[in-house]
């Protein structure tokens, strides 16, 4: 029997078409699960991991609800050109990557996508809601800004999506969620996704949803545990002062493409990616204290290939979608086995597969054996290793003889020099740090640095002299 089709779900020719240029052809299972369900009108509780390819599973039904300017059917709505469908999501990333699968998969329809969050200027957010838009995907404290403004009506939002709750949740945007939902028809369209479920989510579930149906879909590669059988999982009880040298010389090992490193803060973050730099590595950080032009810049290289190593913060990092990763390394311990999980998924993924890394702190021993117990890992006690280790060279297939620094003749990335920064009008100051990065040109300004008077120039010289240093004053 052969695999079943978008259009044996009744999706519109158009979207079909779309998808077709995209290379996508059969439902992924989350989405063979979710269409009959969502095209029919009903709320949908799901449960499904991120990667599993849900993105769709909600995105189809919105695409093919709303109806757009070259239909016959726009001109009937009570308000023409207002939001018809709503997506929220917990982080920026998020919800730039779930917008771009809205675009493509309507781009035969011609149906209009909007993509608000914070960081960027107000103005080019507005005009767009002025000419119109059928779907906005945002994240919740902007879309709130813009309706206490006057600009975003949601009157007329006949789908609302939830995004990621959990994390949502974890963040604590709950509030704000039900405060959106209060501005959408209460005859609405509602799908909530969620990977785990607390009893906080069920409980919007049962308070702004009608009967949903509960859909969980875990793939044949998973177990209970939400571990991905295609990843590999090494993991080490590393010397802090060891650290990076280790890092450098697995960022070596034989067959190594993208690599996402993880760590726990903002400064960690900072200093790992420009260590790593300075060792002749093409690598970029993502974390909270970076403008959304330079977050964009950093996840736009690493996406091309321009950097092969990212440096992120989990809060950061919730929502990156990047194929190709092959190592994920936890440079610190993950606070509990959910962050785990999210943090290694970003491997293996799309039948690839992939290695995953920890380094455990002695400090982290109790933690690391939570994770272990929780997800059955059998690895309580991570063996004690250095960068000078066999077992490391083996397990990880690093070449004999690599050291901590990559050699000049394999230095050939162009790095973040060759990106430039889109500058939408990013709210503050603009960052004056236009094709610096990790390659080629001056490392990125930590994030724990002292601020620098390099945006307020003086506007006399100062020239020493004998007189200066006997209290004469300088010319």
């Amino acid at each position: 029997m052969s695999e079943p089709t978008f259009a044996d779900f009744g999706v519109h020719p158009d979207i079909c078409a779309a998808l077709k240029d995209l290379g996508i052809v059969h439902p992924f299972p989350i989405q063979a699960m979710t269409l009959p369900v969502a095209l029919g009108g009903h709320d949908i509780i799901g449960q499904a991991k991120t990667g599993t390819g849900k993105t769709l599973g909600f995105g189809i039904p919105i695409l093919q609800r709303v109806a757009t300017p070259t239909d016959a059917a726009y001109a009937d709505l009570p308000k023409p050109g207002r939001p018809q469908a709503l997506a929220v999501t917990p982080t920026r990333e998020l919800a730039v990557q779930v917008a771009r699968d809205l675009e493509r998969a309507g781009a035969r329809r011609g149906v209009r996508v909007l993509t608000v969050y914070g960081g960027r200027a107000y103005e080019p957010q507005v005009d767009a809601l002025r000419k119109g838009v059928d779907v906005v995907v945002g994240t919740p404290g902007r879309l709130i800004d813009l309706a206490k403004q006057g600009h975003l009506d949601l009157s007329g939002a006949r789908t609302v999506v939830l995004d990621e709750a959990d994390e949502m949740l974890d963040l604590g945007f709950l509030p704000d969620v039900e405060r959106i939902l209060s501005m959408t028809p209460a005859s609405r369209q509602t799908m909530l996704f969620s990977a785990t479920m607390p009893g906080a989510v069920v409980a919007l579930g049962r308070r702004y949803m009608s009967q949903p149906t509960h859909i969980r879909a875990v793939g044949d590669d998973q177990d209970d545990s939400k571990t991905v059988k295609a990843i590999e999982q090494f993991v080490y009880r590393a010397h802090a002062m060891d650290k990076v040298e280790m890092l450098s010389r697995i960022l070596q090992a034989r067959d190594r493409g993208l690599t996402m490193i993880f760590s726990r803060t903002k400064r960690t973050a900072a200093r790992v990616a420009d260590d790593l730099t300075e060792r002749g590595f093409a690598a970029a950080a993502i974390h909270g204290d970076l403008g959304q032009g330079a977050r964009e810049q950093a996840m736009r290289a690493f996406r091309h290939g321009k950097v092969d190593v990212l440096v992120a913060t989990d809060v950061a990092a919730r929502g990156i979608d990047v194929e190709n990763v092959t190592h994920v390394i936890n440079y610190q311990c993950p606070e509990d086995e959910k962050i785990y999980v999210h943090r290694i998924g970003r491997t293996g993924r799309a039948g690839n597969t992939g290695i995953a890394v920890t380094f455990v702190d002695w400090d982290d021993l109790p933690r690391w054996g939570l994770i272990s117990k929780a997800l059955d890992l059998g690895i309580p006690e991570p063996e004690e290793t250095y960068s000078s280790s066999a077992q490391l060279y083996a397990d990880l297939d690093i070449p004999e003889g690599t050291t901590g620094r990559l050699p000049k003749s394999s230095q050939t990335r162009a790095g973040l020099g060759a990106e430039q920064i889109e500058d939408l009008g990013e709210t503050g100051k603009s960052s004056g740090r236009r094709g610096q990065g990790a390659r080629g040109g001056h490392a990125p300004k930590r994030a724990d640095s002292p601020p620098t008077r390099d945006s307020a120039p003086r506007s006399r010289t100062r020239r020493r002299t004998h007189g200066a240093a006997q209290g004469g004053g300088a010319a």
